[in-house]
């Protein structure tokens, strides 16, 4: 397809013009051949966005486009082997010559390669010239010399400066949604007591019928009036086995490995037998999922309401839902008004300008909310004009007609809007399954490894490959996650992953659709999940040109896997059945990325180090694993390395070596060996040298020697995630010399001003790096684990971009004052009178010895005789941004801070076990939720004016609870409702007097 080739072929000239001078070509004597290569590949590229434009409706073009596709997949083959060949010759010759290779001339250089392997050059030789063949013959064909010389124009936003309609379409959607939420909520409630309730929600693709099951799933009263629940994303091509599996984890029930159909819903139906269950099968698309795989055990259960999304009519008549229900479409007035608000367009008068043609664009749309929101984001990126928004109006991608029907129009627009870097990505997203969810981390290292990320000048390559994640999420091809900060993972629409399936089909291989040994020739990426037998009997070395191989939780890998793809780029075994990686795998010469993650490998062969384009090799998770080889340190051009929850006790010296490191995760801190050249762990000092790191894990830093200096991560430009490990628990006591040691090993670990992600866990020195306050201008998030010699905590209320702050297991602190709002020498007048001015989530747990906790601190001796208490009062203002407060295990912290009442965003406040905690009050602005559970001594709430949902459990002395005037729900234990204390007596009373209606009253 064009639009790979577009960037594709753009790399390969890069790749041609990097490497036609070095001296590993030039000892081979391939140069002209590949600079005749790079000439024809220009020659080709400028025609590639017009046969892209034509190739859905024109099959002549969409046919050229596939022999070029080859033929440049092949030229990315031939230019690796070239260097690889060249490098080879380079370090024969360099080992047997007694000059500097730069003393001999490149005529020289090619004459002695020619005596010495005369072979491997005309191998190489030939195969480029074998490419340079193909790409004439392709250049001269008729439909290329039709093709037209246009020049693609992209305009790519600034991820900071986008908005994205996610952010405000619930106040959009909202009222609609809200209304059939309510109204389903209550049927469903209506016949809770029932067998086999079933519901279904019926409505076209992207019409928003997950998002209605969602809303009912998660809604409170439903949460309350069942015992168990469970989500099942069923999908077109399910898995009997796999459904029955994910049902029973929902359960809380884990399934022994090769039980069959008819053993799992036996399994299911024990656990159900007596249990109130509701059940979500979303995306049905077979009646079968009910009556062959699910009506038996569910009607085992004492009662069971089952919910069903589907865009078929039929399938709810064959599953026989008591109750239906339609999604319609949006109406013009309110698509437009999605549209507008989608784009953050705010001034009325551009609004009423641009309501005709926005109109046209929703009428265009069908009142299909995901294609509304597509299409604002693709507008997003261009000039709020008329004539602007009339070409996207009148853009031919509105119209092809070969495409399926549900991917005409504004999904393919939207596809075909991106710059063609993006479009490659969005593509690979197809290789997840349907449902699942996608690691940011994960995408970012697999384009990378792909080759689809273009360089930035001082840049690394995987910040541009985050931005381009970013972008996909701004214009609403990918859904983050709304529970995990920072878009840490996403999924992808059913509708936007069938499109990005339907246009890579031709090259790509998704679990459950038949595979074929004709289509071995075509295909470039195959990914199989619990499954590996189907390979064996199609591939056969040199038939397979496939790049990318994902393997998941496969239960046999056969070791010829390593032999029969010669041209992998990408290899992910995660959680399959692996023990031993053979020697053979030094053959997988173009291998970027190598995942081995959660597999029982107990070694790695010598031969690894021949794997000189490997960037990411991941081994965290590999219990069995114990030692690095040598060879590892010949990975010139790794850029990550994961050992994570691996117990690795024996590395090589010379990590140092790997310049282009930048993500060593689980990075084992120790001591060298003299004799040897392998060591307990790695010094610090070796981090020296890794000056592009932007991520670093080190773990036993109780093992680390401190170095002298306190620059070994000043000068990581390119840093921006910290994770400062010690093993937990390594001695019943520490020596002076130990803590001492400690203290100046986290000293001089000191980080640049650029980090914004910092995570401090098991230190057993008696104070904190005095680095930790002000001077991390750009941390975002920040995490205390388990500094459990900490008497005090460091002072951060100052660092002006801390969004989250977990600070867990500081069994020394006994109080929390103004120190840790600012330090001692700070002036408040000059602060901006904020402490904390953008933290939104703030986490404090298990603190066995905290008792007190204030923001202020009675000292008399300001110079107008106020007290400094008052002084500070007047100019300090705290978290004005808190959302999200949570207290575990805090037994003896006895108040509140008074100032938590000027947290004005506040919407959720959890605390557990907090048994010394007596009042729980004058909190005005808590908005949302308050949960208390374990708080042996709290006997009173009050002044909780906008709390609208209480969580109550295990508070033996609560007696009163007052003026909590929004209350909408109410949940307590078991325990309490067979009680019913005084206080709840009260608080029913005064509900029923201030709304007319009595307190809805659920379980927890």
């Amino acid at each position: 397809m064009a639009t790979i080739l577009d960037s594709f072929v753009g790399l390969c000239i890069k790749k041609v013009q990097g490497i036609v001078v070095e001296e590993a070509i030039l000892i081979l004597g391939v140069d002209e051949e590949l600079k005749e290569l790079q000439r024809r590949m220009k020659q080709i590229q400028c025609f590639l966005h017009d046969a892209e434009q034509r190739r859905i409706e024109e099959e002549a073009v969409n046919n050229w486009l596939g022999e070029l596709k080859n033929a440049i997949y092949d030229a990315d083959d031939i230019i690796d082997m070239a260097k690889f060949e060249g490098s080879k010759l380079l370090a024969n010759h360099t080992s047997s010559s007694p000059l500097p290779i730069k003393s001999i001339s490149s005529c020289n250089l090619l004459v002695t390669s020619c005596v010495r392997n005369v072979r491997t050059r005309r191998k190489v030789a030939l195969q480029i010239r074998r490419v340079n063949y193909n790409l004439q013959r392709i250049s001269i064909d008729k439909t290329f010399l039709a093709l037209e010389n246009v020049k693609a124009t992209y305009r790519v936003l600034a991820p900071s400066k986008r908005h994205t309609s996610h952010l405000v379409e619930p106040n959009l959607v909202g009222k609609e949604i809200k209304y059939a939420t309510s109204r389903l909520v209550e049927l469903i409630l209506t016949h809770k007591e029932e067998k086999a309730f079933k519901v279904a929600i019926v409505g076209t693709g992207g019409v928003g019928k997950t998002t209605l099951a969602q809303n009912i799933y998660n809604d409170q009263r439903v949460k309350g009036n069942f015992s168990k629940h469970a989500w099942i994303c069923v999908s077109q091509d399910y898995s009997e086995v796999n459904l029955l599996k994910e049902l029973l984890r929902n359960m809380g029930v884990h399934e022994r490995q090769g039980e069959t159909v008819g053993e799992l819903q036996s399994k299911l139906a024990s656990t159900i037998k007596d249990e109130n269950l509701f059940v979500v099968l979303d995306d049905v698309w077979q009646s079968e999922v009910w009556t062959n795989v699910v009506r038996t055990p569910f009607h085992d259960a004492a009662k069971a309401t089952i919910l069903v999304t589907t865009r078929d009519e039929l399938v709810v008549r064959r599953v026989g839902a008591e109750h239906l229900h339609r999604v319609e479409m949006m109406s013009t007035d309110v698509g437009w008004e999605l549209l507008w608000k989608s784009m953050n367009i705010k001034e009325e008068k551009e609004v009423e300008t641009l309501q005709h043609i926005g109109t046209k664009i929703v009428n265009k749309c069908g009142g299909l909310p995901l294609a509304i929101k597509v299409i604002a984001s693709v507008l997003a990126t261009k000039e709020k004009t008329k004539n602007t928004w009339e070409k996207v109006v009148e853009s031919s991608a509105w119209s092809m007609s070969k495409l399926p029907a549900e991917l005409r129009g504004a999904l393919y627009l939207s596809y075909d809007d991106l710059p063609h870097n993006l479009k490659q990505c969005f593509l690979y997203c197809a290789l997840y399954v349907e449902g699942q969810m996608m690691h940011r981390a994960d995408l970012v290292r697999f384009w990378v490894a792909e080759g689809f990320v273009e360089e930035q000048e001082g840049q690394l390559l995987e910040d541009t490959a985050e931005e381009y994640y970013h972008e996909l999420i701004c214009r609403n091809l990918l859904e983050p996650d709304p529970f995990y900060f920072d878009h840490y993972r996403c999924k992808m629409h059913d509708l936007l992953r069938y499109l990005a399936q339907h246009l890579s089909r031709e090259e790509c291989y998704f679990d459950q659709l038949p595979l074929e040994p004709t289509t071995w020739s075509k295909l470039r990426r195959i990914s199989l999940v619990n499954k590996t037998d189907m390979l064996s009997s199609v591939v056969e070395k040199g038939h397979c040109r496939v790049r990318t191989l994902i393997l998941c939780k496969s239960p046999k890998i056969d070791r010829d896997v390593f032999m029969r793809f010669p041209n992998l780029r990408v290899l992910d075994l995660t959680g399959s059945l692996v023990q031993k990686i053979p020697d053979s795998i030094n053959s997988l010469i173009h291998l970027r990325l190598l995942d081995l993650d959660a597999t029982n490998i107990s070694c790695l062969p010598e031969s690894i180090g021949s794997l000189t384009n490997l960037q990411i090799l991941n081994l965290q998770r590999c219990y069995a694993l114990h030692d690095l080889p040598m060879a590892i340190t010949k990975l010139c051009s790794l850029r990550r390395l994961g050992l994570d929850d691996t117990p690795i006790n024996q590395v090589p010296k010379g990590i140092s070596r790997l310049a282009l490191l930048n993500d060593p995760q689980g990075f084992p801190a120790g001591h060298s060996y003299v004799k040897t050249g392998m060591q307990d762990g790695w010094s610090l000092e070796e981090l020296d040298h890794l000056l592009k790191m932007k991520r670093l894990d080190i773990v036993r830093l109780e093992n680390a020697i401190p170095s002298g200096t306190s620059s070994l991560l000043l000068d990581k430009k390119h840093l921006k995630f910290l994770n400062l490990r010690c093993t937990t628990h390594t001695k019943e006591s520490y020596t002076k010399e130990d803590i001492s040691n400690i203290e100046n090993v986290f000293e001089e670990l000191k980080p640049p001003c650029n980090l914004e992600d910092l995570s401090i866990a098991g230190s057993f020195g008696q104070r904190y790096p005095t680095w930790l306050s002000t001077y991390l201008s750009s941390l975002k998030i920040l995490r205390l684990i388990d500094c459990a010699s900490w008497a005090h905590l460091p002072a951060v209320g100052q660092l002006p971009n801390l969004k989250c702050l977990k600070i867990m297991g500081a069994s020394a602190v006994t109080k929390i004052g103004p120190e840790f709002l600012y330090d001692k020498t700070t002036n408040l007048r000059f602060l901006g009178a904020i402490a904390f001015p953008k933290l939104e989530w703030f986490v404090i747990s298990d603190m066995p010895n905290w008792e007190e906790w204030s923001f202020t601190e009675e000292v008399v001796g300001a110079s107008d005789g106020k007290s400094c208490t008052e002084n500070k009062k007047m100019v300090l203002q705290v978290m004005p941004l808190l959302q999200k407060l949570e207290l575990g295990d805090c037994p003896k912290l006895r108040a509140l801070p008074r100032q938590l009442a000027h947290a004005n965003s506040l919407k959720w406040l959890h605390i557990e076990g907090a048994q010394a905690l007596k009042v729980v009050g004058d909190l005005t602005s808590l908005s949302d939720s308050l949960l208390l559970n374990k708080c042996e001594g709290l006997e009173r709430l009050s002044n909780l004016p906008q709390v609208r949902t209480l969580y109550v459990s295990e508070c033996p002395a609560l007696r009163w609870a007052e003026k909590l005037d929004c209350l909408q729900q109410l949940w307590l234990s078991k325990d309490l409702q067979m009680e019913f204390p005084l206080w709840l007596s009260l608080l029913k009373q005064q509900h029923e007097q201030l709304h007319g209606e009595e307190l809805d009253l659920y379980t927890w």
